[in-house]
């Protein structure tokens, strides 16, 4: 695991240090100036720092996520007015959230610095002939600049911590160590994510410490290390970003095992045929599609009755056949291409312990029904908002005592220790006969069928090279298979990476 860890750092870390830093330099940009302008105009202050108190209480995930869809949106607008889009998933997104988390501390320190200038500084100032320009640049600022970088250092430890959020909206980073780890229990990848995070914005720190003592004692010589320093770190990180090689192929995925694994065999068949991939983990399911739209992804696997009702928006079922068929078409009316099926199913399912659903009599949702007010249910974070879910609930008269919501490999524990009584599983998951439980039987077919569906990205969808690297996945993957890949992962007596169980699940 640790070898594993050792040979993604270079890209994480240096993706972390670039979004980081980018975020840091531009809040400092429009930070300092606007401090500026407020210790200059009164009425300017309270509403200023405000704003930028109020950005803090937003949580940092949630900033990160909102900033998708509106830059997905101007995107589109742009597209159609102009003849020209941006990438609204990965960097921007989150360069403008970081962004905005960096200028408070910055703001505050410098206020506050230039508001307690002892006032008889300021009228020697002017008394030896200085214009305001003069007196801010060669005397409150110097005098000030200590507390600033205060407020400066504060700022990069919190930009480099709330980086690792980015992962979600497709921005790599040390917080892909930590998603992935949560999703496949390797605590090895939570722990290693966490320390590289943690010493890298200690290192900073430290050279920004070393700057401020520069400033506040007037020597060059610490300053001068100070920014070597941090050329140096920079620069190290930054390296192996930048070889000048055309755009890779990204393939993304959702946030649990099987995304992982079949992310890693996408990726293995491609780099095989001579193409240059990077992986775009722990997507959410709307996100993934309409950054496979938008060109942010090129490829991924996504499931028919997950497009069926979310977003095709249709709740009726017609049967596998003709859902396959009417999704291809409408995914061709699009621009984008189904290369086609895998070959297995991830259903939604319901499951309990079989040992509860036996003393309890339950075979099917309609069963369950009877019992439901008695019990608690659990869940993804998605499957309560998902349109799939409301059918059911309707079709059958589902009406549970408490809802509840995991990380999806949490779930299975939670059932298994009784924390609640069903949970809403995933028919290829190897934890179902891990933790023996029993799916329940859905007769009246309120669910979708979920055959796992190749996508390709409209700029991909006429590319011959491309689609025959991807063509022999098709029908090569069955249930069976797929969920002994799966328990490989779950597993906690010999756990494998999701690389290992996708090189694996090459030979079989």
């Amino acid at each position: 695991m640790i070898r594993v860890a050792w040979a993604r750092l270079p890209e994480y870390l240096g993706q972390h240090v670039l979004i980081s830093v980018s975020a840091i330099a531009i809040g400092f940009l429009i930070s300092l100036p606007l401090a500026v302008a407020v210790s200059r105009i009164g009425w300017l202050r309270g509403p200023a720092l405000a704003a930028a108190s109020v950005v803090q209480t937003i949580p940092g995930l949630a900033l990160l996520a909102l900033f998708y869809p509106l830059l997905l949106a101007l995107s589109v607008f742009t597209r159609h007015a102009f003849g020209f889009g941006f990438r609204a998933l990965g960097f921007l997104p989150a360069l403008l959230a970081l962004t905005l988390y960096s200028m408070l501390p910055v703001l505050r320190n410098t206020v506050a610095a230039l508001a307690g200038i002892d006032a008889a500084v300021l009228t020697a100032a002017r008394g030896v002939g200085m214009t305001p320009r003069q007196s801010l640049w060669l005397v409150e600022l110097p005098l000030a600049a200590p507390v600033i970088m205060a407020g400066l250092r504060t700022a990069a430890v919190w930009v480099i911590g709330t980086a690792t959020l980015s992962t979600p909206v497709g921005q790599t980073s040390l917080g892909n160590y930590i998603f992935t780890g949560l999703q496949t229990e390797n605590w090895v990848f939570v722990l290693f994510g966490c320390v590289a995070a943690a010493l890298l914005a200690l290192v900073i720190d430290r050279l920004l410490a070393l700057a401020e003592d520069g400033f506040a004692l007037r020597s060059r010589g610490r300053l001068l290390a100070a920014v070597a320093g941090l050329i140096i770190v920079v620069g190290a990180s930054l390296a192996p970003l930048f070889g000048g090689e055309e755009r890779p192929i990204v393939i993304g995925t959702k946030s649990f095992e099987e995304q992982y694994i079949l992310g890693a065999v996408i990726g293995d068949k491609l780099d095989k045929a001579g193409f240059k991939t990077v992986r775009r983990d722990g997507l959410g399911s709307t996100v993934i599609f309409h950054a496979l739209e938008a060109g942010d992804v090129d490829v991924y696997v996504d499931y028919s009755g997950t497009l069926w009702t979310t977003q095709m928006h249709r709740a009726d079922m017609p049967g596998r056949k003709a859902v396959l068929g009417q999704l291809s078409a409408w995914l061709k009316t699009r621009g984008d291409r189904s290369v086609g099926t895998l070959g297995f199913e991830n259903a939604y399912a319901f499951a309990m312990r079989r040992d509860k659903a036996k003393a309890m009599g339950i075979e099917t949702l309609a069963d369950l029904a009877a019992y439901a007010p008695r019990l608690k249910i659990g869940g993804d974070f998605e499957i309560f908002s998902r349109p799939e879910w409301a059918a059911v609930v309707k079709t059958y008269g589902l009406h549970f005592a408490a809802q509840r919501q995991y990380q999806a490999n949490f779930m299975y524990s939670a059932v298994a220790d009784g924390d609640v009584d069903v949970i809403s599983a995933f028919s290829s998951d190897g934890r179902i006969a891990q933790y023996d439980l029993k799916l329940i039987g859905d007769p009246k077919q309120a669910l979708p069928p979920y055959d796992a569906v190749l996508l390709v990205s409209p700029r991909h969808a006429g590319d011959a090279k491309l689609l025959a690297a991807l063509k022999p996945l098709i029908g090569s993957i069955d249930l069976g298979t797929m969920q002994r890949a799966n328990l490989m992962v779950d597993r906690s007596d010999d756990k494998k990476t999701p690389e290992q169980a996708a090189a694996w699940l090459a030979r079989h």
